[in-house]
C-alpha cells in the first residue's frame, strides 16, 4: 500500500472523528441551551469551536447563548462576526443583536451607528418588530448619552453577601420587618458556575431586619417545590394572604401562573390557584404585586395573555371581597411590542413602577415611573443609579418611603465567572444630610451639558424681516418645524428612486429624531438645573451664538440669528408659568439674575459646501447639511463676577 494511500485513510478517519465529536458537541450544547442552562451550553460550544470556529451556524448559536447568559461583551463580538458574515441575511437580527449587546455594555455611540445600520436594513418591513425596535433603539441611544452621569445623589449599596450569593437575587418586599425575596441557589455549586443539584431552581426566602442588618435567611418551605420556580411574592393588604409565582420550564423560558396562600401565624397554608379570569389558559402569567387604590385591593401582574401589545403586558385587576377578581385591565399606553416587568404601586401617591426593554433607558431593562391622573401618564426613567447598562428590575419602595430596593445584573454584582451573569439585590437611600454643590460644582455641571442646539427652518422666526427681535415662542417654531419633517423627506428625496430615495428619506429623519428633537430634550433638562441655581440666588451669564445658513446676504443673516436667539429667550420666559422672567428682567427677591449674551453670525460662519442657490431648494433648504446650519447653541455657562 503506498504511503499516499496511507496518509489518505488517516486524514479521512481523523476528519470523520472530528466531525462525529463536533456533532455530539452540538447537540448536546443546544440540548442544554433548550434547558436554559447556558454555563454548559457554552462549554460545550467552545469545544465545539475548537474543531470548527468557522461555520456560521456555530458563531450564531454561540453568540446566542452567551446573550442569554448576559456576557454582553462577548456576545457583542460574537454577533459582530456574525453580521460580518452574512449581512443579516441568514440571521436577520445579528445586526440588531449585536447593537443591543454594545448597548447594554454601554457602548451607546457605536451601538447608535448600528441601529441606524438596522433602520436601513430592516425597512422593508417597517411594521415588523426588527425595524421598529431599531427606531425605538435609536432614540433611546440618543436619550442615554445625554442623560449619561446625571446620578441621583443617593446613598447606594448591595445587599450583604449572604442574601446576595453568586447566583441571582431578586428582592419583592419589605413584610414586618422582613425582606422576602427569591433566590436561584443550589447547594453544591462549582466555581465555574456548574450545578451539582438537581433541584437548581428559584425559591422564597425571608430575612429578618434587626437594627438595619439582614440576618439569616430562611427558605420558606412550605412555598418550594420540586422542579418548579417560585418568586414574586405579595401580601394582600390585610396581610392573610400571600400571592407569588408558580413557573415551569418551558424551553429556556418560563410558564408562569399566579398562586395565593393563606397566612396562619408563620405558616403559609391552603395554598389554590388563582381562576382563569387572572391565570388565562395557555398564557404565562406572572409578578403578582396588591396594592391600595382609593380604597380598594388591586392586584397588578403581567401577561402575554390576548389582548396585550405584544410580550408581556402590564395589567391590573380589582379585587372584591379578597377572592373576587375584576376583568383585568391592559395598561396600554404603558405596554409596547417588548416587555413590561415588575409592577410597584405606590397608592399614597397614585404612581406605578416597573421595568421595560422598550422605552427610552440605559440598557436592557431599566426601571421607569408612571402617575395616574385619569389615566397613566408618560413613563419616566428613574435615572442613574437606579439603572445601568444592564438589567435593572423588581423596584420597590419601603412603606415609609425612605428607601428603596431593586435587582441588578450590573457590573460590581457578586459573580463566580461572568460578572453581569446574575443579579443582586441594592438598596438606596436619600443622605440625611443633603449638602447643595458649591458653584464650582454647579458650573461643571452645567457646562458639562453644552452645547445645547436648537434648530430651525429656513428663515425662521418672522420671515422676510429685517428685525433684530421676535415675539415668537422658540417652542411654536420647533412644534411648527417637527410638523414639517415629511414635507423635507419627499423634497430633499424628489428625483431620486428606490435605494436612493429611502436614504435621503431616512437621511431627514435620522436629522429631525437625532438633532432637532433632542435640542428641545437637551435644552428642557438644562434648565431644570439652571432654575435651581437661580432659585439660589445665582447670579449667571449664558452664551449663545446664533448661525444661519449661507441662503441670504450676511447682514440679514445676522439679524436672523438674532431674532432666534429671542425665540429661545421668549421660551424662558413662558416656561414653567414664567418661573424665569423674574431673573431675566433682575426683579428677583433672592437677588438670582440670569443674563443673555448674544453672539449672532450671518454667513461667514455657515459651511462653503451647502448650496446658496435660491433656486435649488432641494439642497438649500430642504438638505440635511442645509439644515444643519440653522441653528442657535447656548456656548458656556459663566458665573458673574460683574455685579
Amino acid at each position: 500500500m503506498s504511503r499516499f494511500y496511507i496518509i489518505f485513510i488517516f486524514l479521512f478517519l481523523s476528519t470523520a472523528s472530528f466531525g462525529q465529536e463536533l456533532k455530539k458537541y452540538l447537540e448536546f450544547a443546544q440540548e442544554k441551551f433548550q434547558e436554559g442552562d447556558y454555563v454548559y451550553a457554552l462549554q460545550y460550544y467552545e469545544k465545539a469551536m475548537k474543531i470548527d470556529s468557522n461555520t456560521i451556524d456555530i458563531l450564531w448559536e454561540y453568540a446566542e447563548t452567551l446573550r442569554a447568559y448576559k456576557d454582553y461583551p462577548k456576545a457583542a463580538f460574537y454577533y459582530g462576526k456574525v453580521y460580518g458574515r452574512e449581512g443579516a441575511e441568514l440571521y436577520p437580527s445579528s445586526l440588531l443583536q449585536y447593537g443591543l449587546m454594545l448597548k447594554q455594555t454601554g457602548e451607546y455611540d457605536k451601538a447608535l451607528e448600528l441601529f441606524k445600520l438596522g433602520k436601513k436594513k430592516y425597512r422593508n418591513d417597517r411594521r415588523g418588530y426588527l425595524y421598529q425596535k431599531s427606531r425605538a433603539e435609536i432614540q433611546s441611544c440618543i436619550w442615554a448619552k445625554s442623560n449619561q452621569g446625571d446620578s441621583l445623589d443617593y446613598i447606594f449599596e448591595a445587599l450583604p453577601d449572604h442574601i446576595n450569593t453568586p447566583n441571582a437575587e431578586f428582592g419583592h418586599r419589605i413584610h414586618k420587618n422582613q425582606l422576602i425575596f427569591s433566590s436561584l441557589r443550589a447547594d453544591s455549586i462549582s466555581t465555574s458556575e456548574e450545578v451539582y443539584d438537581p433541584s437548581y431552581r428559584t425559591h422564597l426566602y425571608s430575612s429578618v431586619i434587626k437594627e438595619g442588618q439582614f440576618e439569616t435567611e430562611n427558605r420558606i418551605d412550605e412555598l418550594a417545590y420540586e422542579n418548579v420556580h417560585t418568586g414574586n411574592g405579595t401580601f394582600s393588604l390585610d396581610g392573610n394572604r400571600f400571592y407569588f409565582s408558580y413557573c415551569k420550564d418551558d424551553g429556556y423560558n418560563y410558564k408562569c401562573k399566579i398562586l395565593v396562600a393563606y397566612v396562619d401565624g408563620e405558616k403559609f397554608v391552603d395554598i389554590d390557584t388563582l381562576g382563569s379570569i387572572i391565570n388565562v389558559e395557555n398564557s404565562n402569567t406572572t409578578m403578582p404585586f396588591i396594592g391600595e387604590w382609593d380604597g380598594s385591593e388591586v392586584l397588578f401582574f403581567v401577561s402575554d395573555q390576548e389582548g396585550g401589545r405584544g410580550g408581556m403586558d402590564l395589567w391590573y385587576s380589582f379585587i372584591k371581597d379578597g377572592n373576587q377578581f375584576q376583568r383585568p385591565i391592559n395598561i396600554r399606553t404603558l405596554n409596547s411590542i417588548d416587555n413590561e416587568l415588575s409592577p410597584f404601586w405606590d397608592g399614597k401617591t397614585k404612581t406605578l413602577y416597573f421595568s421595560s426593554s422598550w422605552h427610552d433607558g440605559f440598557g436592557g431593562y431599566d426601571v421607569f415611573k408612571s402617575h395616574y391622573n385619569t389615566s397613566f401618564g408618560d413613563p419616566e426613567n428613574m435615572m442613574e443609579p437606579i439603572n445601568s447598562p444592564a438589567n435593572d428590575l423588581y423596584y420597590f419602595e419601603t412603606s415609609s418611603n425612605d428607601s428603596a430596593f431593586f435587582s441588578s445584573n450590573r457590573l460590581g454584582s457578586n459573580y463566580s465567572k461572568n460578572p453581569t451573569c446574575c443579579s443582586d439585590i441594592y438598596s438606596i437611600r436619600k443622605p440625611l444630610i443633603d449638602f447643595p454643590p458649591t458653584i464650582e460644582e454647579t458650573l461643571e455641571d452645567l457646562n458639562r451639558r453644552l452645547p445645547v442646539t436648537l434648530y430651525f427652518h429656513n428663515d425662521v422666526p418672522n420671515p422676510r424681516s429685517t428685525d433684530t427681535v421676535s415675539n415668537v415662542n422658540y417652542i411654536d417654531s420647533y412644534n411648527d418645524y417637527i410638523a414639517m419633517m415629511d414635507e423635507y423627506k419627499k423634497k430633499y428625496s424628489v428625483g431620486l428612486k428606490g435605494e436612493k430615495s429611502d436614504d435621503a428619506k431616512d437621511d431627514i429623519e435620522d436629522f429631525f429624531l437625532e438633532y432637532v428633537k433632542q435640542g428641545v430634550n437637551d435644552l428642557n433638562q438644562f434648565i431644570s438645573l439652571l432654575i435651581t441655581e437661580l432659585e439660589r440666588g445665582r447670579k449667571i451669564e449664558l452664551t449663545v451664538k446664533g448661525f444661519a445658513s449661507p441662503l441670504a446676504k450676511n447682514d440679514y443673516n445676522v439679524n436672523l440669528t438674532k431674532r432666534r436667539i429671542a425665540s429661545m429667550v421668549n421660551y424662558l420666559s413662558t416656561f414653567d408659568n414664567g418661573v424665569f422672567k423674574k431673573y431675566l428682567n433682575n426683579t428677583s427677591e433672592n437677588g438670582g439674575e440670569l443674563r443673555i449674551v448674544q453672539i449672532p453670525f450671518g454667513e461667514d460662519e455657515a459651511n462653503k459646501i451647502v448650496s446658496d442657490n435660491p433656486n435649488d431648494k432641494k439642497n438649500s433648504v430642504y438638505s440635511r447639511a442645509a439644515a444643519s446650519e440653522r441653528k442657535i447653541e447656548i456656548q458656556s455657562v459663566d458665573l458673574r463676577k460683574d455685579l
